[in-house]
C-alpha cells in the first residue's frame, strides 16, 4: 500500500487525522470576592456558583456595584472666607472586587468568570473561611468551588490583601496548590502591604510558601487609579467637618451650597487605590490574544491608572526581582517618562528555577499539555497498536507544527523544536500495553529556556 511522510511519520494512503487538537482557552480568569448582591432570579442564589460574564454591565445586573465606603472631610474657613481643606481622612476600601473587575476591563479583558462568596452587609470584614447566618462564606470556600471549574486559567483573588497576614499565607498558599493539583491555571498576587514604602520582603515573600511556585505571580506596588470614591444616590456616605459641626453632603445642598460645591469639586479630585492584579489579568487576556501565550506580558501601557503609590527606580526593581535566599521574584510596576506606566518583569514566583521562572514558559505548557490531553481522549476507543500510535502523532505534530510558525518554540528548524514519542519501545512496554496505557511523550523548545521542556501524559484505553 502506498505511504508518504506527513512531518516524519509514515502512515497510510488513506490515513487522515480524526481530529484536530483543540486549542484551550489560555486567559480565563476567576474572580473570588465580595459582591452588593448575587441574584439571577432570587436574592442570593448566584453566592458561591461560578457565573460566567462578558461585560461590567453583566456584572452589574447580577453582581451590583460597589460598597458605600465612608468618606469623612474637615473643611476650614480661610482669613478670605474660602473654604479650604482642613483634614481629609482618605477612605481605605473594604471590597475591592467591584473596582477590580472595572481596571480589568478597562485593560483588555474579556469573558471571565465571577465567584461571589457572599454580600457587603454580611459580614462588615473579609473573611479566609467561616459562614455568618448562613449567608455568607469565606474566600478560601470561593477558592475552593473553582476545582469545579475546568475552564478557568487565571485566579485573581483582589480582597486576599484584607486578610490577616496569616490568612493571606493560607490562600494564596491553597491557590498555588490547586493550579499545581488540576495542572490547568495560574495565579495573580497581590504582594502583601503593597501599599507600603518599604515592605518586609522577607516576611511577604514567606507567604507563598515553597512549593508550586512557578504556578503564581505577584506584583508591586499598589495602584492610584483613575475611578472615583462611590457616592450613593443619598450622598449619606460623605461626612464633612465644618465648624466644629458633622453633615452628611446632602443635608448642604439645599443648606449651603457653596460648601456642597466645594466637596464635590474635592471628590472628583481623588480617586481610588487598588492591588494591580485586576489591572495584571486584563493585560494577560490583552497580551494572549494579541501575540500567544508564550509572548511575556511586559513593556504594557496600563489603562484608567495614573500612578504607582511607590515610585520603584532600577535598584529596588532588582532587589524585587532577585533575591538569593528565597528566590522568589516579584515583578515591579514604574512609571517611566514618555511611556506611561507599564508592568516591569515576567516572573513566577520561583525566581530561582532557571527552567520555571518565567511566566510564558509555564502558561504556553499548560496550554499545550491541556490542549493535547484534552484532544487526544479519542484514543480510549481505538486499539493499542501502531496505527493509533501513528495517527495520535501525527495530531500532535501537525499542532506543534503551527505553534512553531507562529514563534511559540525555539529553533531554525522544526526538528529541534520539537518531538513527539508514542510507540512500543519509545513511550511504551508491553505491560504498558497489556495494561490498556498509551503514553505520549512531547519534548517542546521553549523560547526561555532554549532546551527541551519534557512531559509525558497517558490515557487508559476502554475495552470494548
Amino acid at each position: 500500500m502506498t505511504t508518504y511522510q506527513n512531518l516524519g511519520v509514515y502512515v497510510e494512503e488513506n490515513f487522515t487525522v480524526p481530529t484536530l487538537v483543540q486549542e484551550v482557552e489560555t486567559a480565563l480568569p476567576a474572580f473570588v470576592g465580595y459582591t452588593e448582591k448575587a441574584s439571577r432570579r432570587i436574592p442570593g442564589d448566584l453566592i458561591l456558583v461560578p457565573t460566567k460574564i462578558h461585560s461590567m454591565k453583566d456584572f452589574e445586573n447580577h453582581f451590583g456595584y460597589p460598597y458605600d465606603n465612608e468618606v469623612e472631610i474637615e473643611v476650614a474657613t480661610d482669613a478670605s472666607g474660602s473654604y479650604v481643606l482642613s483634614i481629609e481622612r482618605e477612605p481605605s476600601l473594604q471590597y475591592l472586587l467591584y473596582y477590580s473587575l472595572r481596571i480589568y476591563f478597562e485593560n483588555g479583558g474579556e469573558t471571565c468568570f465571577i465567584l461571589s462568596v457572599g454580600t457587603y452587609q454580611y459580614p462588615q470584614q473579609i473573611m479566609l473561611k467561616g459562614a455568618l447566618s448562613g449567608k455568607n462564606f469565606g474566600l478560601l470556600e470561593g477558592l475552593n468551588r473553582l476545582v469545579e471549574v475546568s475552564d478557568v486559567t487565571l485566579l485573581v483573588i483582589p480582597e486576599a490583601v484584607k486578610l490577616p497576614s496569616s490568612d493571606y499565607a493560607t490562600l494564596t498558599q491553597s491557590a498555588l496548590r490547586q493550579c499545581y493539583t488540576l495542572g490547568n491555571r495560574f495565579a495573580i498576587f497581590d504582594l502583601y502591604g503593597g501599599d507600603l514604602v518599604e515592605p518586609d520582603l522577607l516576611q511577604c515573600r514567606a507567604f507563598y510558601g515553597s512549593e508550586y511556585l512557578n504556578f503564581g505571580s505577584a506584583y508591586y506596588p499598589f495602584v492610584r487609579t483613575s475611578m472615583g470614591y462611590c457616592v450613593n444616590e443619598t450622598e449619606s456616605n460623605v461626612k464633612i467637618i465644618h465648624g466644629g459641626e458633622l453633615s452628611a453632603l446632602r443635608e448642604l445642598k439645599d443648606g449651603n451650597k457653596p460648601l456642597y460645591r466645594f466637596v464635590r469639586k474635592f471628590l472628583q479630585e481623588r480617586f481610588v487605590t487598588l492591588p494591580p492584579c485586576g489591572a495584571m489579568a486584563g493585560v494577560y487576556v490583552t497580551t494572549d490574544k494579541n501575540r500567544g501565550v508564550w509572548k511575556s506580558p511586559v513593556n504594557t501601557n496600563l489603562f484608567g491608572i495614573t500612578e504607582p503609590v511607590v515610585t520603584i527606580d532600577n535598584r529596588k526593581q532588582e532587589i524585587l526581582m532577585d533575591d538569593s535566599d528565597s528566590g522568589k521574584s516579584i515583578n515591579s510596576i514604574r512609571s517611566f517618562t514618555g511611556k506611561g506606566i507599564q508592568m516591569c518583569g515576567a516572573r513566577t514566583l520561583a525566581g530561582n528555577d532557571n527552567e520555571w521562572r518565567y511566566i510564558p514558559v509555564n502558561r504556553f505548557l499548560i496550554m499545550v499539555r491541556e490542549s493535547l490531553c484534552k484532544s487526544s481522549k479519542w484514543v480510549v476507543f481505538e486499539p493499542n497498536e501502531e496505527a493509533t500510535w501513528s495517527k495520535v502523532r501525527a495530531m500532535i505534530e501537525n499542532y506543534l507544527m503551527v505553534k512553531w510558525q507562529e514563534g511559540a518554540l525555539a529553533g531554525t528548524y522544526s526538528s529541534v523544536a520539537y518531538y513527539v514519542k508514542c510507540g512500543l519501545g519509545s513511550t511504551m512496554s508491553n505491560q504498558d500495553i497489556q495494561a490498556g496505557r498509551i503514553v505520549i511523550e512531547v519534548g517542546l523548545a521553549m523560547l526561555r529556556p532554549a532546551e527541551f521542556t519534557v512531559f509525558r501524559f497517558s490515557h487508559q484505553l476502554k475495552k470494548k
